[in-house]
Formats: C-alpha cells, structure tokens, sequence
C-alpha cells in the first residue's frame, strides 16, 4: 500500500508542474494582452477624430450639490466648443445620481449647457447609469429611438477607446475627441491605461464595470 501511494505521488508531481506551466503562461498571455491594449488607449488618447456627426456624447463625472467638478465642467467646456464650432446640431449628457439624492450628472450637465447659451431642443439627457457601461448602453438606446447615427464621444483621453468599443458594438458610428488637459506620463496615468484595458476585457467577456 505503502508503495502504491509513493508511486501515486510520483506520477502526480509532472502532471502539477504541467498545470503550473500552463497556467503561468496563460497568465503571461492575459497580461501581454493588457498591456497591448492598454497602448492602443494611451494612443487613443491623443487622437482628436472631430468631424461632422449627429450629436455630441459627454460622458459623466462628479457633480457636487449642483455645480459639476472640474472634470465634468472640462467635458462640457469641450462639448461647448465643439457645439459652437457647428460638428454636431445636438449635445447627449449622461450619468446618473452617484450617490446624491437630488442631482444627477446627466441633469447637472444639462443645466450648465442652458446656462451657457445652449437651446433647450439641443440638449438630450441620459440620467439612469451609474456606470460606464450603463451609460453607454442607455446613450445608444436614445440615439436609436432618434435615428441618430453618429456621435462625438468627449470625456478624458484614457476614457475614450472603451466608450469607442461600446458603441461601436451597438452599431453607431464613433469619433473620439477627449478633452484638452496637460500631456503627462506619469504613472498614475500608465496605471488609468492599465485600468481601462482590464475593464474592456471584462467587458468583451459580459463583465460589466
């Protein structure tokens, strides 16, 4: 019996270094895969594809009682820009509550929009997601139900090949223009990249984050 064990033992152990082989380059593999798109990200980041389209997509951030934080109202600052430039005849605000009772960031977006000068027709809202992804997914639900086929996405640079993705798979036709900011290589900005690549690979296998 004792011999039977032994020999047991010793036809396991290649079978666990082959399973930890495999695994580790499985691992190696996911992780070059990361990285890979995670440079596609940071090269999206400093591309403006701006042209004529059917509306101008903010995507959401912080709101705070009301008045939208320096990241939303850049992203709204840019929208404007875009709008007054004449590349799209609408702007899509979106985001949901993010924890406050009272606004939503999609409604906060708006508000700021009316009080620099935009028509109230030309405004559209999204307030429901409270993700990215629920966003977006909402975003390209209005636009079909107004046969709008093409959108400007504007949110920060490491945002917009994720929200691309997404809306691209919803069939729309996508143009990123992130808002202007500092060029900086720092390492939290490597780390956004990184961060951003391991959220679309969720989301390409059903993960939603």
């Amino acid at each position: 019996m004792i011999l039977n064990v032994t020999a047991l033992r010793q036809m396991t152990r290649p079978l666990t270094w082959i399973a930890v082989v495999v695994l580790g380059l499985g691992a190696a593999a996911s992780l070059m895969k990361v990285l890979s798109v995670a440079r596609d990200i940071r090269h999206q980041s400093t591309v403006d594809e701006v042209r004529p389209a059917d509306v101008i997509l903010v995507l959401g951030a912080a709101e705070y009682r009301g008045k939208p934080s320096p990241v939303l109202e850049a992203r709204l600052n840019h929208a404007l820009f875009l709008y007054r430039q004449q590349w799209a005849p609408r702007i899509l605000t979106t985001g949901g509550a993010g924890g406050d009772p009272t606004f939503t960031e999609g409604e906060v977006g708006r508000a700021y929009l009316s009080s620099h000068g935009i028509p109230s027709e030309a405004i559209l809202t999204e307030t429901e997601g409270s993700s990215t992804v629920e966003s977006t997914v909402a975003a390209a639900e209005i636009m079909r139900r107004m046969n709008l086929k093409s959108c400007i996405v504007v949110s920060d640079g490491y945002h917009i090949y994720r929200v691309k993705r997404m809306l691209e798979s919803q069939g729309m036709n996508v143009f990123g223009s992130p808002r202007p900011s500092e060029p900086r290589d720092t390492w939290r900005e490597q780390w956004l990249y990184f961060r951003q690549a391991i959220a679309y690979g969720l989301w390409r296998v059903g993960i939603a984050v």
